[in-house]
């Protein structure tokens, strides 16, 4: 399949590569995190960059030009030795910095082998002259703002173009415009840490309450929304470039404690309406310590984090009924209506680094997480019919740095393992109590029916090169190899579920649903070897003191085995070929879902050219033009192409029951018969009918992408004695190729809809013996116009204040009314659904600031406004029932918080720092809204008059959150 919209051409591209190659001699660079130092000196010398917390040294020769580069720095505070003199600067996380040291003032050199107790503050280098559209989150801000968890990710909301939520259930997503969480992608000391399987982009944070990583070990970091360079990879949304923290030449440590309980916090809208506040509580705590193993050569870093939640939920009776009416072992379990859930984590982090000379760095960093937590409770769903879910990973790299006069290689090797397990509470059958129809839920108790254990887990091994010995130029290339298993297991529905109407009879059931293996064909589980393989070049060119392009192309491969080497089983096949999608009206060729096992083939078109520049208008880095145009190729989850297997080989089935007010006929209508209670005779009866729901991917599928393109201006003004950074962009992003997917059943004639009509789709027709096949393409797209405006003035050691404001207005749409599982069955084609309002707020506006009081006390706030997202609706209020089509509409409630912060430290010697901080949340409790009622009524009715009116909180309430904190 030829991708459309922004097509490189691959003979340009090709000679680009070659021809930086033979340049570079193969150079390569890949620190995302790491820092550069450029500029100007005395040509001919030699430039010497020392660490004044680790001793960590580096050196270069300065071009016969006068131009230099020192690449591969880890974020924190250096002296510059060289030039006219000696300076001590502080250069941040990924940042390209320009010191000319021939115009800087001579001061005298501080013996770094001196330095241990006394603090150095280094001046902070603005970073101006990039094309790319990045925000910088600093220490100070991780440390001072106001914060709900210790997501380190949460800090992001304050950037353009970003937005961080929670939802009623606590669980935390990142997206990054008009794109899906899954778009982004986070690389932690340079290693990315995609999810392969599951939805949110990074491991772990799908369906989460839980932090991607200890906050105490993240150092600093910056969001790039766009325009980020050719060795970031598997993303199509923001990059988020995280440094840790590294042991220093001192011994320093520290512990915390935070939390909250319910009397400090406000009832939510709906505990007010029950009158009943369910308990709750928020506990966070951990340590963290580190120093040296030899000084200036070798240190180590340890953090520890946990988080115990008790978090409250509700139960909301379905159909109008009132507790009373219920049966009384349902009584019994919804008790007051509230409950708590619970939820825990351990987070585990260490870091060893060993600088051998000025050649060498080896650094060794590992990381553990362990979730466990109660889901699936609230609503119509009571306390047994829950998951209980386990959530783990582990991480371990190895990295060793190699540095020459001109070029500096970086290798890495690294292990990860990443797994969610989700599983009934209870192992027995489900009730759902009906009000007539079996859908029609009035409340559900007993075995749940999520049954999942999904992960990656494999091998890494990435080099990176970096040549900087061209007058002008950073060359870099690298390559990145990984070997990872993925691994899912779906038996959902291994609890049958049983459906009584409570209008008739509590013990005989009027429909069942189960899921059953399909002899031959499996279990449910599906494994794959999957090899990934990418390569990349760069150049960032100077080309004069005004000029800077971004020059880059990479190339992505991935083999999923368990995709490219399916075979689809002959009687699916054999019904394919004989269903009424072969009509020629039918708009499907059945062919391009039948796999032979020869004929799929990995996607190996992902050519991305990245092209950015920055026009510094008067070479003094204060009035900066900057834009880029690229593609960026993400990835296709694993969740979605396993269903082929993983359904295939565990089917869905249900039956009616015959009872009189419920009478049926047909192959799925059964007398009841108790029996049927025990679950292995239901999967026999499956077994022995074959009717079952068939998944097929498309033969070509290929890799989801986005092209970019975006001009701004970046300014730093001086007011009040203050330089102040005020950055404006006008952005341009579509994304390309996502997966939906649709119904491929057909009626009689070939049609989709009968004449005349919009619904219903034609479910369980078409296809016998099986009851539905569903076709996965590559169809979703989006399209985002956004404008950009950052103002910022930083917080400084001399100003003792930061404030910082991002504004985003975004113009969005998408091909279709999905919001998450991307299932589009209510259309022919995803064409026939048209264009919908995008998921990203039309106006979203952060501040926030920081200011250090008197009496030692930190004060800091932050704002959050933003328009409601669309929310995709079936409209039914037509004159029939089969007029019923897909809409949206925008909820009148706006989001509002606004928090403060107050931390007061006491010293008790030198090196000893108490803390005390309180945070507020939500101070004017103003309501935040995560669910609506979406129901519009039916046909011939007037509008619902609970159409769109809230009905599931968006966290937090107005809430107090007190801290304890020990430094030393």
């Amino acid at each position: 399949m030829r991708k459309q919209g922004f097509n490189p051409r691959h003979n340009l591209l090709a000679c680009a590569l070659a021809s930086c190659m033979v340049l570079g001699a193969s150079p390569a660079f890949a620190q995302s995190t790491a820092a550069t130092l450029r500029g100007q000196a005395t040509a001919g010398g030699t430039i010497t960059v020392t660490n004044v917390e680790t001793g960590l040294s580096r050196k270069a020769a300065v071009g016969a030009n006068g131009a230099y580069a020192i690449p591969g720095l880890p974020p924190g505070t250096y002296r510059v030795d060289g030039g006219t003199g000696s300076r001590t600067i502080t250069l941040a996380v990924g940042q390209v910095a320009t010191v000319d040291l021939g115009t800087a003032p001579a001061t005298p050199a501080d013996d770094v082998t001196n330095l241990e107790g006394v603090q150095v503050i280094g001046q902070a280098v603005a970073e101006t002259r990039t094309s790319e559209v990045a925000t910088y989150v600093s220490p100070k801000q991780i440390e001072a703002l106001p914060q709900g968890t210790r997501n380190f990710l949460a800090f992001a909301d304050s950037v353009p173009g970003m937005a961080f939520s929670q939802d009623n259930n606590g669980n935390t997503r990142l997206r990054s415009g008009a794109q899906s969480a899954s778009a982004i992608n986070v690389f932690i000391d340079g290693v990315g840490q995609k999810n392969y399987v599951l939805p949110g982009g990074v491991t772990g944070q799908d369906s989460s309450r839980g932090n991607p990583f200890p906050q105490s070990a993240i150092g600093e970091y910056k969001v790039i929304t766009q325009n980020y360079k050719a060795e970031f990879d598997q993303l199509s949304g923001a990059a988020i470039v995280a440094a840790t923290r590294s042991g220093t030449n001192e011994f320093k440590g520290d512990v915390f404690w935070d939390g909250t309980r319910t009397p400090w916090r406000s009832a939510s809208r709906f505990e007010e309406q029950s009158g009943v506040k369910a308990e709750s509580e928020e506990q966070q705590y951990g340590v963290s310590f580190g120093g040296p193993i030899v000084r200036d050569v070798a240190h180590f870093f340890l953090a520890y984090e946990a988080k115990t939640y008790e978090s409250p939920v509700t139960f909301n009776l379905g159909r109008g009924f009132t507790v009373s009416e219920l049966p009384s072992d349902f009584q019994d379990e919804y008790g007051s209506g509230v409950f708590t859930k619970p939820f825990d984590e351990d987070l585990y982090f260490g870091k060893l680094d060993w600088s051998i000379g000025t050649d060498h760095y080896l650094e060794l960093t590992g990381k553990v997480r362990k979730e466990s937590e109660i889901t699936d409770i609230g609503g119509t769903r009571f306390s047994s019919a829950s998951t209980s879910n386990i959530n783990e990973e582990t991480r371990v790299d190895l990295r060793w740095q190699w540095t020459q006069d001109n070029w500096m290689n970086d290798a890495r090797i690294g292990y990860e393992k990443s797994f969610w397990s989700p599983e009934p509470t209870e192992f027995s059958n489900g009730y759902w109590l009906a009000d007539g129809n079996w859908w029609d839920t009035i409340a559900r108790r007993g075995g749940g029916d999520n049954y999942q254990n999904k992960g990656q887990k494999g091998w890494m091994l990435q080099d990176d090169l970096t040549w900087y010995g061209w007058d002008g130029h950073t060359v870099k290339a690298g390559m990145k190899y990984k070997l990872i298993t993925v691994d899912t297991l779906q038996q959902n529905k291994f609890n049958p579920q049983f459906y009584y109407d409570i209008n008739e009879s509590l013990t005989v059931p009027i429909h069942v649903e189960f899921g059953a293996p399909v002899a031959g064909l499996g279990d449910g589980t599906v494994t794959s070897k999957n090899r990934q393989f990418g390569l990349y070049v760069q150049d960032d060119w100077e080309v004069n003191d005004k000029l800077t392009l971004n020059l880059g192309v990479r190339w992505d491969y991935e083999r999923t085995p368990s995709y490219e080497d399916f075979v689809t089983p002959a009687d699916v096949v054999a019904a394919l070929r004989a269903s009424n999608a072969t009509l020629p009206n039918s708009g499907v060729n059945v062919e391009d879902y039948i796999s032979t096992g020869g004929n799929r083939k990995a996607d190996n078109n992902n050519w991305a050219p990245r092209l950015g520049f920055s026009y510094d208008l008067n070479a003094d880095q204060r009035n900066v033009i900057f834009g880029g145009i690229g593609r960026s190729y993400d990835r296709n989850l694993f969740d979605y192409l396993q269903n082929e297997v993983a359904v295939g080989s565990w089917g869905s089935f249900s039956y009616n029951f015959d009872t009189a007010l419920h009478p049926c006929e047909g192959s799925n209508c059964l007398e009841w018969d108790t029996a049927y209670l025990d679950p292995e005779t239901l999967r026999a009866l499956a077994v022995a009918s074959g009717s079952r729901e068939v998944y097929l991917n498309n033969n070509n599928l290929v890799v989801p992408y986005s092209d970019q393109l975006s001009i701004g201006m970046r300014n730093i003004v001086n007011m009040g004695g203050n330089d102040w950074t005020i950055e404006s962009t006008l952005s341009h992003i579509e994304s390309h190729d996502g997966i939906a997917f649709l119904l491929g059943n057909r009626r009689a004639d070939g049609s989709f809809f009968l004449p005349g009509t919009t619904d219903p789709p034609p479910w369980n027709t078409g296809f016998a013996p099986f009851t539905n096949m569903i076709l996965a393409q590559n169809v979703l797209e989006t399209k985002a116009d956004s404008f950009l405006l950052r103002i910022e003035k930083p917080y400084t050691d001399e100003s003792r204040w930061g404030v910082n404001l991002a504004y985003t207005f975004t113009d969005s749409k998408q091909n279709s009314p999905i919001n998450g599982w991307p299932g589009a069955f209510n259309a022919q084609t995803i064409d026939d659904y048209g264009w919908f309002a995008g998921q990203a707020a039309k106006h979203r506006l952060v501040t926030t600031g920081i200011y250090e009081a008197p009496w030692g006390i930190t004060l800091s706030a932050k704002l959050t406004y933003a328009t409601a997202l669309p929310r995709y609706v079936q409209d039914c209020n037509e004159t029939s029932w089969s007029l019923c089509h897909f809409t949206y509409y925008v909820p009148k409630e706006k989001f509002k918080q606004f928090d403060l912060a107050a931390n007061k430290e006491f010293a008790f010697g030198d090196r000893v720092r108490l803390r005390l901080r309180m945070d507020v949340l939500n101070v004017f409790n103003w309501a935040n809204y995560s669910g609506y009622n979406d129901w519009m009524g039916g046909a011939n009715e007037p509008l619902s008059a609970s159409f769109g009116t809230p009905n599931a909180i968006a966290l937090p309430t107005r809430t107090l959150k007190l801290s304890l904190g020990l430094s030393w």
